[in-house]
């Protein structure tokens, strides 16, 4: 029982905080390997468990999402496929071991992009040398099929980088393409046998209550009351990961 109260806080936590700032997996993929799930095992379920709440919020940005052609649409979409299948693919033959060591080294990117991935954002933005959109794209697609922590603010980033100004249209493709490389990413890890579908659904459901609720939250607590906190958690994360490896 305390396990399932472990996780059930743990997704509905995650759901107020994706609702209020992001950093829901701070907390999903720890909740899991603290309840005696493999570290891989563990991020697919997370995977699973986070991934309705991006075609919610790509929905919310319909509007700026239609400003693309449906060309766009098919080459960002395939790119994003293409990225969270080889990420996820790349996750299923990483030994559990060196997963294990590398946990701690992606929780600390994770932690520091979503510090100061507001920073990273105005810098790109004013660069003089814009990025290509698609390369750009698959390589954070990798990152996002492998590991979801800090996905995107990633690719907030990698937008501006490659000369986008639209901050609505860029969330909206942020939301949309999470969720395509998630999909597809979810879809390997679970005819690899490596999602914990019970566990997967409750969280799911958690999540979705403490975004719902979350929402309301929102317009009483300070976003960087709420973000110092989420990157507290993910330095204590770290540290607690670095020892167990």
């Amino acid at each position: 029982m305390l396990e399932w109260s472990v996780l059930i806080v743990a997704g509905y936590l995650a759901g107020v905080l994706n609702s209020i700032a992001g950093g829901g997996s701070f907390l999903t993929f720890p909740a899991l390997v603290w309840a005696g799930v493999p570290p891989i095992t563990a991020n697919a379920t997370s995977a699973v468990a986070v991934l309705p709440g991006y075609l919610g919020g790509a929905a919310g940005f319909r509007k700026e999402l239609r400003s693309l052609s449906m060309r766009e649409h098919v080459q960002m979409s395939v790119v994003g496929l293409a990225g969270g299948l080889a990420g996820a693919l790349l996750l299923l033959v990483t030994p559990v071991e060196l997963f294990s060591k590398v946990v701690p080294l992606l929780l600390l990117l994770a932690t520091l992009m979503f510090a100061f991935g507001q920073k990273l954002l105005a810098l790109v933005r004013n660069s003089e040398n814009p990025l290509p959109l698609l390369p750009g794209l698959f390589v954070v697609a990798v990152y996002g099929g492998y590991f979801n922590g800090g996905l995107g603010i990633m690719l907030l980033a990698m937008f501006a980088a490659a000369g986008m100004a639209n901050m609505l249209l860029m969330n909206g493709l942020k939301n949309w393409l999470s969720f395509v490389l998630s999909m597809i990413s979810v879809v390997a890890f679970a005819i690899a046998g490596k999602v914990l579908w019970v566990e997967a659904l409750v969280m799911m459901l958690a999540a979705t209550l403490g975004g719902y609720q979350g929402a309301a939250l929102s317009r009483l607590l300070p976003v960087a009351w709420v973000k110092g906190g989420i990157v507290v958690v993910g330095l204590m994360m770290t540290v607690v990961f670095s020892l167990r490896a």
